[in-house]
C-alpha cells in the first residue's frame, strides 16, 4: 500500500466575515445558473467582477489561486453545475478607484472577498494540507541569466505571453515579478507545483521572443525550453504540494 506523506494541516474555513479580518466583503452579489457565453472570471475598473459559466471548482481555483490538481474532495455537482456571478466591492474598498483595464486576473483583495463569498453563499468549508508529491524546482541553470531590473517597480507583477495573455508558445515575458511569483505562475501550465529554488531576491523584467514552430504547441514542453533561455531550469523533484480539501459545500440559492 502506498503511504502518502502529509506535512501539515491548517485551519478549517468557516463562513463569516470574522475569518477574513478587516478585508471587506463584496457589497452587491448576484448568483444565477449560467446561461452560456464566454467562460471565465473577468475584473473591471472599480473592482467589479463577473464570473461567467464557472463551476464551484473553477471559482475556488480563482479565489485561492490554485490549480485543479490542488483541490480534493467535495460533492460531484461542484465540478458540473455552472454559475453566473456578479459582485461589486463596497465604497470603502480601495478597488473602487482602481484604473485597471479589463479583463485582468483578480488581485489579492478580490480573491479574499471571493473566498468570503464562497463561504457565505456556498457554505464552503475547507482545510489545507501539504502533501508529498511531484513538483518542479525552478533553479539557476549555470548559464548567463537573461533577467533585468524592473523598469517600473510600481507595476503589478506579471508573467505571460508576448501579447499580454496566457503563456501559449508565442514568447515569454515578465514584468516586475519575483522568482517565487514566477514559479507560482508557471504552476498554472505545468500540471504540478513549481517551487522557487533560484535564491534570487527582488523582482525582474525578462523577455524571450521566440515563437513555437508547432501550430498547436505543447505549452508545458515549450515552457521548459523558454525557461532555459532565461538562464533558469525546471528540475523534476519531490516536495510539498499545497492541497485544499473540500469538507462541505452547498448549492447556493439564486438571486
Amino acid at each position: 500500500m502506498r503511504i502518502q506523506k502529509v506535512f501539515v494541516t491548517t485551519v478549517v474555513l468557516i463562513a463569516g466575515a470574522a475569518l477574513f479580518g478587516q478585508t471587506p466583503a463584496f457589497e452587491i452579489v448576484s448568483i444565477k445558473p449560467a446561461q452560456g457565453g464566454a467562460v471565465g472570471l473577468f475584473t473591471y475598473p472599480g473592482g467589479r467582477i463577473i464570473a461567467n459559466s464557472l463551476t464551484l471548482e473553477m471559482l475556488m481555483e480563482e479565489a485561492f489561486d490554485v490549480q485543479e490538481f490542488q483541490l480534493s474532495g467535495g460533492p460531484g455537482w461542484m465540478r458540473t453545475d455552472r454559475y453566473q456571478i456578479e459582485a461589486k466591492p463596497p465604497a470603502s474598498s480601495a478597488l473602487v478607484n482602481a484604473k485597471a483595464s479589463p479583463p485582468d486576473r483578480p488581485n489579492d483583495e478580490q480573491r479574499q472577498m471571493l473566498q468570503a463569498l464562497l463561504a457565505d453563499r456556498f457554505q464552503l468549508r475547507i482545510h489545507r494540507e501539504a502533501k508529498d508529491g511531484s513538483v518542479y524546482l525552478l533553479v539557476k541553470s549555470g548559464k548567463s541569466l537573461k533577467l533585468q531590473p524592473p523598469k517600473n517597480t510600481d507595476e503589478s507583477p506579471w508573467a505571460g505571453g508576448l501579447g499580454g495573455g496566457n503563456i501559449s508558445g508565442d514568447g515569454l515575458a515578465g514584468k516586475n515579478i519575483s522568482m517565487a511569483q514566477f514559479a507560482k505562475r508557471l504552476t498554472r501550465f505545468m500540471g504540478r507545483s513549481v517551487i522557487d529554488r533560484t535564491g534570487l531576491e527582488g523582482s525582474f523584467d525578462f523577455l524571450y521572443d521566440q515563437v513555437s514552430d508547432e501550430p498547436h504547441p505543447d505549452v508545458s514542453a515549450w515552457i521548459v525550453t523558454s525557461v532555459q533561455a532565461l538562464g533558469l531550469r525546471l528540475e523534476a523533484s519531490r516536495g510539498p504540494v499545497e492541497t485544499i480539501v473540500i469538507d462541505h459545500a452547498e448549492r447556493p440559492s439564486p438571486n
